[in-house]
């Protein structure tokens, strides 16, 4: 008996499904679903977005340094005195 009502049901249920997604409620939940994971996403999107953005502002700052650091270097390196000829070291060993 109860192998019946398991088969009925087997076969209706598809049936129950399909009117039921087809109706306008059907559309109406799928249409909030979907708006509602669209959201979703769009948060997602602003908060990556502004993590890109905090990341760019750190790599300019160290960009920044770097050239600051390298025009510094490179002054001292204009700035520095020519460099006598280096008397070899002891043992006979030349100098670099």
């Amino acid at each position: 008996m109860w192998w019946l009502v398991i088969m009925v049901f087997g076969l209706l249920i598809p049936e129950i499904l399909s009117t039921v997604l087809d109706s306008r409620l059907g559309r109406a939940v799928a249409a909030h679903i979907e708006s509602r994971g669209e959201a979703g996403e769009a948060d997602r999107l602003r908060a990556r977005i502004g993590e890109l953005e905090g990341e760019v502002e750190r790599l300019s700052h160290d960009v920044r340094r770097l050239s600051e650091e390298s025009d510094f270097m490179q002054q001292l390196l204009a700035e520095r005195p020519g460099e006598r000829a280096r008397p070899p070291l002891p043992g006979g060993h030349a100098g670099p």
